[in-house]
């Protein structure tokens, strides 16, 4: 028979169990491939910079913690997550059906649609019929590779996937590729605003059910404190006014944010 006592300690001990759970984050390491400019790249005095890094570090510093970034190409982050390297993905990563398989998500970080980038004057367009026979390239392990593979390449598009987003801009450049379909925000910020950028355009948005829009940091599976944590960062600095700071250093009138 169970005393008294016993029973007691038993019915109090979940409330201890969720008070020692709980974990202060006094260092947050983040991964990041910082090839994604204006999102994430390196400054020429080698500091990593850009829209995410700066989201990043006033995360932290709302969690009142010191924020570490650890370099990784785009598709080893969710394997290094996995395998502890780091306590979060910020690196511009879509949440996608598959990689909720892997990781968990925090709440939204932006919104960032599909589009292609291509000469002036190309006649090329979002219309695949437009695109049959030209060399499309694409940034390996993005979303974009799924869709490149499951409809550009069914539809007679040469595609082509490079290691790195700025891979893709330099074949484009030197008429290795005819198009390049990447996030809709970065292109219009990063290339298209860049002196080689200049005799490019952009196509409208891609639609497709293989493009989700919405961005969040990757957590490992389980990690609901942490998730937690970040979650109640990103809405302070939406309300303090600090996301919306940095939308405009970074993008101007665009808004990023769906809300969702």
């Amino acid at each position: 028979m169970i005393s008294l006592r016993k029973l007691s300690i038993l019915a109090i001990l979940p409330l201890f169990t969720g008070v020692v759970s709980a974990k202060d984050y006094t260092e947050i390491r983040f991964g990041v491939d910082a090839n994604y400019a204006p999102f994430e790249s390196k400054s020429p005095d080698g500091n990593l910079v850009g829209f995410d890094i700066e989201l990043g570090n006033a995360i932290c510093a709302e969690l009142k913690a010191e924020c570490k970034w650890v370099e990784s190409d785009f598709d080893g982050l969710i394997p290094g997550l996995r395998a502890n390297k780091f306590d979060g993905v910020l690196s511009s990563m879509t949440v996608t059906p598959a990689r909720e398989k892997a990781v968990d998500f925090t709440d939204e970080l932006f919104s960032g649609p599909t589009s292609y980038v291509y000469k002036k004057g190309s006649g090329l367009s979002a219309d695949v019929n437009a695109l049959k026979g030209k060399r499309v390239g694409y940034f390996q392990g993005s979303i974009q590779e799924g869709y490149a593979k499951a409809v550009l390449k069914k539809a007679g598009v040469k595609v082509q996937s490079y290691q790195n987003q700025n891979q893709v801009y330099y074949d484009l450049v030197s008429g290795r590729l005819d198009a390049s379909i990447q996030d809709t925000l970065q292109a219009k910020a990063g290339f298209l605003s860049s002196p080689q950028g200049a005799g490019y355009e952009m196509s409208e948005q891609v639609e497709s059910e293989l493009l989700p829009s919405k961005t969040a940091i990757a957590v490992v599976k389980g990690n609901d404190d942490l998730k937690a944590q970040l979650n109640k960062a990103i809405k302070a600095i939406h309300e303090n006014g600090t996301y919306a700071k940095l939308q405009s250093k970074y993008f101007g009138d665009l808004n990023l944010y769906s809300g969702k």
